[in-house]
């Protein structure tokens, strides 16, 4: 079978969109430990620390005078394939695609006036890392995917008054992206390799609104981020290189969140978050003259993410907490791919912080997400890719806070 640069750019673009299997449409959530343990809710109305920086600036009007946040994730996804290609070609399942990956985010605010922050977050908004025995039976559909992101994301907050907050940040964003899959049905096989990268800018907005001196509520919003990925192909590591190029835009995303303090012990939160991948509708590609080398329905929709939570004081020391969430998918059975298997999830979490002093905190979350079996029928003519996918994943982070 043929490999087609277009096809490569194609998927390159995809995997733009793409994760490690944990959260929907395969943006990464995971940007601070103190809220894995409530499933991320209420995480746009919280503010307990400066990764306030991501889930809404505003937040930081809430914050000590100084304040430096570093966490780190362990995100460990299960797909596993059972299925066939028709015509056959051989091979097995392709083992475990899902990779261990280790996500860090970092965060530093501080009031410039009584009434102004300042802040900067570094994180990784979006990422992808599912690898395939190379002679699996789909091995012409995907073998390795791979995709990173940096943000950098300052940001500011002004407290109008004693019940509202508004906050702003800019968003400079660079994305890589390495996919590779076998040019034809042969074994062992030739594999084509696309590597790419680009930068791109956005923003982000939040406004806090505290109701009562015991309940608070925010609405956040991330724009889209465009990117155009040019990527070199490769056929087995060969020297010479094809040029390939893609558009691709980064979906846009809103929260609204609520925080509200029972009492001394208790605390409750919710949220419900919308993201835009339905931009995701068309993929054009071109080469290096900009003739368009082939037009892909990619046809996602828009997704919605709900999740509830609650925090419970033990001591002056030690808060225990818990969260349970609903991510559906922007992939619907026609256009999935073994790229990205991706289906609906149900998170399950449970957190604690610890106080090692006045200043510091510690915080320890770990979350079990249950992902619904997935179906795939991919064609890429002549062969189609049939069966389903039994994913899981499986979450450890840890956050250091520090006010000075």
């Amino acid at each position: 079978m043929p490999f087609r640069t277009g096809r490569l750019a194609a998927c390159l673009a995809l995997a733009a969109f793409s994760s490690a299997a944990h959260a929907a449409g395969y943006a990464l959530i995971e940007q601070n430990a103190s809220g894995l343990g409530n499933a991320y809710a209420g995480q746009a109305a919280s503010a307990q620390d400066a990764s306030t920086i991501f889930f809404n600036p505003a937040g930081m009007t809430m914050l000590p005078d100084r304040q430096v946040v570093l966490a780190g994730h362990l995100i460990k996804p299960q797909a596993e394939f059972n299925g066939a290609v028709t015509p056959n070609i051989g091979g097995g399942n392709g083992g475990d695609a899902g990779g261990l990956a280790f996500v860090p985010n970092a965060y530093y605010a501080f009031r410039l006036t009584p009434d102004v922050h300042l802040g900067i977050g570094a994180f990784a908004p979006f990422g992808l890392k599912t690898d395939y025995d190379s002679t699996w039976v789909g091995r012409v559909h995907a073998i390795e995917s791979e995709l990173k992101t940096i943000n950098v994301n300052p940001s500011i907050a002004w407290k109008l008054n004693d019940a509202l907050s508004l906050g702003a940040g800019v968003s400079i964003q660079y994305i890589e992206a390495t996919l590779t899959n076998a040019t034809g049905a042969g074994l062992p096989p030739v594999v084509g390799a696309v590597k790419g990268d680009d930068y791109g800018w956005g923003f982000n907005l939040g406004l806090l609104w505290k109701a009562s001196d015991s309940t608070r509520f925010g609405l956040a919003y991330r724009s889209k981020i465009d990117h155009t990925l040019e990527g070199d192909l490769k056929m087995n590591g060969a020297v010479a290189v094809t040029p390939v190029y893609a558009d691709v835009t980064l979906p846009d995303s809103a929260s609204l969140s609520a925080f509200h303090r029972v009492n001394d012990r208790w605390d409750v939160m919710a949220d419900v978050s919308w993201t835009g991948w339905s931009r995701f509708d068309v993929l054009n590609v071109v080469n290096a003259a900009g003739a368009s080398v082939t037009s892909t329905p990619e046809n996602w929709d828009d997704t919605w993410r709900v999740s509830v939570g609650a925090n419970y004081r033990l001591n002056d020391r030690l808060t225990l907490r818990g969260g349970v969430a609903y991510d559906e998918t922007p992939v619907s059975d026609r256009y999935r791919t073994a790229r990205i298997p991706d289906e609906d999830r149900t998170w399950l979490a449970f957190g604690a912080q610890y106080r090692l002093s006045p200043q510091s905190l510690i915080d320890v979350g770990y979350a079990h997400l249950f992902v619904k079996d997935a179906r795939i029928d991919e064609l890429r003519p002549p062969l189609t890719l049939s069966g389903e996918y039994d994913s899981a994943v499986d979450i450890l982070s840890v956050q250091l806070t520090h006010t000075f």
